[in-house]
């Protein structure tokens, strides 16, 4: 009989910002691209942002006029299936 295989699996807490700006592709594209610029700003200035980005433990997803990000936290749990 297979040996049983007790695997831990640890869980994470993440927090996921999506964005879109509304109107954008009516938008001329000088201010497309002045628009996602001050967008970024605003999220890259945030305490969130640069804590995570500080621990590397943010991913970006640029999506033309808006973003994927995900803010990951530390561990949160430990689960014992």
């Amino acid at each position: 009989m297979p040996a049983e295989v007790k695997k831990e699996i640890q869980l994470e807490i993440a927090h996921v910002l999506f964005t879109d700006i509304v109107g954008y592709s009516k938008l001329p594209i000088h201010q497309q691209r002045a628009v996602v610029e001050r967008l970024n700003e605003i999220v890259r200035g945030t305490d969130e942002y640069q804590a995570a980005e500080a621990a590397g433990r943010l991913i970006t997803i640029p999506t033309g006029d808006g973003s994927i990000r995900n803010f990951s936290c530390e561990w949160a749990y430990t689960v014992d299936p």
